[in-house]
C-alpha cells in the first residue's frame, strides 16, 4: 500500500508560477513511473507530466517547455514546478504512482491540490 500526499496548490495571477510536491509513503520501494494529472471543471483528468524511476519526464504538449517535473527516489517525493501559469492551467491537480503489486502494476491517486490562475 502507498498513500500519496500532494502539497503546493493555490491562487496565481497569469504568468506566475507555482510548485506542487507529492510524497509517497509506505511500500515506496515498489515505485515506478509517477506524474501529475489534472482536472478542470467540465473536462476529464487528462495527463501533465509523468517521469520515470530513472528520472525520465515526459510532458504533455500543452505543458512542455512550462512545466518542469523532477523526482527524488530516497525521498519517495515527485515536484512539479509550474511557470508562465495561464488561467486554462486552472484545474484540480493529482498525483499519481505506479506500483509493483504481486500481480502487475496498481495505480494509486492522491487527493488532488486546486490550482487557481485568475487575475
Amino acid at each position: 500500500q502507498v498513500q500519496l500526499v500532494e502539497s503546493g496548490g493555490g491562487l496565481v495571477q497569469p504568468g506566475g508560477s507555482l510548485r506542487l510536491s507529492c510524497e509517497a509513503s509506505g511500500t515506496t520501494f515498489r515505485l515506478n513511473v509517477m506524474g501529475w494529472y489534472r482536472q478542470a471543471p467540465g473536462k476529464q483528468r487528462e495527463l501533465v507530466a509523468t517521469i520515470t524511476k530513472n528520472l525520465e519526464p515526459n510532458y504533455a504538449a500543452s505543458v512542455e517547455g512550462r512545466f518542469t517535473i523532477s523526482r527524488d527516489n530516497p525521498k519517495a517525493t515527485v515536484h512539479l514546478h509550474m511557470d508562465s501559469l495561464k488561467p486554462e492551467d486552472t484545474a484540480v491537480y493529482y498525483c499519481k504512482a505506479d506500483i509493483w503489486g504481486n500481480y502487475g502494476l496498481d495505480d494509486y491517486w492522491g487527493q488532488g491540490t486546486q490550482v487557481t490562475v485568475s487575475p
